[in-house]
C-alpha cells in the first residue's frame, strides 16, 4: 500500500475506506458484516477510514471506533469523521460553535478517543463557507484538543475553492471519478498550490463503475440507489455520481467494449483517480472482504496507459459530461 500526505494531518494509505456503507443508506447490513469489512481493509494495508456521525445515526463510528480501537489509541490509523448534518433544519446560521462542539463530543465517544483526528463540515449549505465564524470554531475545537485536524466535504467545485482560502483548512473531500472530472480543470491544482489534502469520494459511482450492476438490478427500499435517484432525500450528486441510471449502464458498456480485458473496471476507475498526483486517497466503501481487498491492491496497480485515459475522455464526452458537468 502507497501513502500520501493529507495536508497537514500526514501521510495515509492511498486508499482508504468509505464506512457510509456499514452505517446505512445501502440496504441491510449485518454487524458482522460491517466489522469484517473493516478488518478486511486494515489487513489489506488501509489507515485511513472515513465515517460520519449520521452513518446509521453513529453506527458506522461505533463499529470502527469498536473495531480499531487498539489502532486508534495507538495512532496507527487515521480516522475522518464528519459534522453537520444532524442539524435540523439544515440551514447555514446553524454551523455554530456550540452545535459543532455537541456533534464532535458525540464522535469522540463513538469512536472512543479523546482527539478526533479529522472532522470535516458535512456538505454543509453553500452560505456556510462564506461564514468565517464557522471555521473560527472549528479552529476554537481544535485549540481545545478536541480535533486534530479540520476540513470540508462538499458537494461543488466552488464550495471547495472556497473552503480552502481558510487557513486552517487541511482537506477537501469532493466526488471524483471517470464520470466526474470537473475537479481535474482547476480544483485540482489549486489544491495542490496550496498543500490541501484531497479526499476522494463516491470513486465507483455507487456501483456503476463497478461494471457489477444491470438493467434488471432493484434496489432495496433502504438503499439511497433507490430512493435517492432524483435527489429527494439528499444531493442527487451521491447517487451513482449524479449520472442518470441508464446513462450510467450505456457509458459502462461503451467502457468495457473499450478497455483491455485485464483491466478490471474497479481498478481502472481507481487508478484513474490515483493517477491524478494532487490526489491524497480515494474512499471506495464495500461490505466485502474480497472487493475491499481488491480495492485497496489498485493502489499497486500500474497507471493507464494513454489509451485508457483517451478511452475515459471519450466516454465521458458522449454519454456523462451533459448530465454532471457544470452541474457539481
Amino acid at each position: 500500500m502507497n501513502h500520501r500526505e493529507l495536508g497537514g494531518v500526514g501521510a495515509v494509505s492511498e486508499v482508504g475506506y468509505g464506512a457510509w456503507q456499514i452505517g446505512g443508506d445501502w440496504g441491510e447490513v449485518s454487524e458482522a458484516e460491517a466489522v469484517a469489512a473493516v478488518e478486511a481493509a486494515r489487513d489489506a494495508g488501509i489507515d485511513f477510514f472515513d465515517t460520519a456521525d449520521v452513518y446509521g445515526d453513529g453506527r458506522s463510528e461505533r463499529i470502527v471506533g469498536e473495531t480499531l480501537a487498539d489502532e486508534i489509541e495507538s495512532g496507527d490509523v487515521t480516522v475522518a469523521t464528519k459534522a453537520g448534518r444532524r442539524l435540523d433544519p439544515h440551514e447555514a446560521d446553524r454551523y455554530t460553535e456550540p452545535n459543532l462542539r455537541r456533534f464532535v463530543d458525540r464522535s469522540r465517544e463513538n469512536l472512543g478517543t479523546d482527539t478526533l483526528d479529522l472532522v470535516q463540515l458535512h456538505c454543509p449549505p453553500t452560505d456556510v463557507y462564506y461564514r468565517p465564524e464557522t471555521f473560527d470554531a472549528l479552529e476554537t475545537l481544535a485549540d481545545e484538543g478536541r480535533i486534530a485536524n479540520y476540513g470540508v466535504s462538499v458537494e461543488r467545485v466552488e464550495e471547495g475553492l472556497k473552503a480552502m482560502e481558510y487557513p486552517g483548512v487541511e482537506s477537501v473531500q469532493i466526488i471524483f471519478n471517470p464520470f466526474r472530472r470537473r475537479p481535474a480543470e482547476l480544483f485540482l491544482d489549486e489544491a495542490a498550490a496550496r498543500d490541501v489534502g484531497v479526499i476522494c469520494r463516491v470513486p465507483l459511482a455507487s456501483g456503476l463503475l463497478t461494471g457489477a450492476l444491470s438493467r434488471d438490478d432493484e434496489f432495496p427500499e433502504d438503499d439511497h440507489r433507490n430512493y435517492n435517484r432524483e435527489g429527494d432525500a439528499f444531493d442527487v450528486g451521491e447517487t451513482f455520481a449524479g449520472v442518470p441510471f441508464e446513462a450510467g449502464l450505456d457509458a459502462v458498456d461503451a467502457l468495457d467494449e473499450r478497455l483491455p480485458d485485464d483491466r478490471p473496471l474497479p481498478e481502472f476507475a481507481l487508478r484513474w483517480i490515483l493517477d491524478h498526483d494532487a490526489v491524497s486517497t480515494v474512499i471506495p466503501g464495500s461490505t466485502t472482504p474480497a472487493h475491499v481487498r481488491a480495492n485497496a491492491a489498485a493502489s499497486e496497480a500500474h497507471s493507464l496507459s494513454d489509451a485508457e485515459r483517451e478511452a475515459a475522455s471519450e466516454v465521458y464526452d458522449d454519454y456523462v459530461r451533459e448530465h454532471v458537468h457544470q452541474r457539481w
